[in-house]
């Protein structure tokens, strides 16, 4: 084998994560899922690699002013299922908008990788966060793939 090969590959104990604050204000449900998808499993990295966990950690602030399309239905149905109670029907657009969040950004990663990388995605329903000491990088997410840079 020759030893000039200079492939950078992360091993599993790598830990060199960024943190990145997304404003929701007047975003889009659908994109800005894929965005967060992408980033918490670190496609967005020069030195991705599927088998290891290279993601970053997310903050979204603002997410009751969200924009979601007003004709899928998005309910959330309490059956307590004894007699003579009631189905209870909420929009879930309307008094859970950190649920709706989750909801769409779970869809678009994988069942085992799930639960790992939903912890590092943190949902606020205004400009306060407490995560000021990590110094989070703030993206546009309109121009998402211009304003990111490769961070290592």
């Amino acid at each position: 084998m020759d030893s000039s090969n200079k492939t950078f590959l992360p091993t599993q104990n790598y830990k060199n994560r960024n943190w990145y604050l997304i404003d929701c204000k007047g975003q889009r449900l659908g994109r800005l899922a894929t965005t967060i998808a992408s980033l918490l499993k670190g496609k967005t990295k020069a030195h991705y690699y599927p088998s290891v966990d290279t993601g970053d950690y997310i903050v979204l602030i603002n997410a009751d002013s969200i924009l979601v399309n007003d004709t899928s239905k998005h309910y959330l149905v309490s059956n307590p299922g004894r007699p003579g109670h009631s189905l209870k029907i909420r929009k879930v657009t309307d008094c859970l908008p950190k649920l709706t969040i989750e909801r769409a950004v779970k869809r678009m990663l994988s069942q085992t990788e799930t639960k790992r990388l939903m912890r590092r995605l943190k949902i606020y329903n205004s400009e306060h966060h407490t995560h000021h000491a990590q110094n989070p990088i703030e993206i546009d997410v309109t121009n998402f793939y211009s304003s990111i840079k490769v961070q290592n």
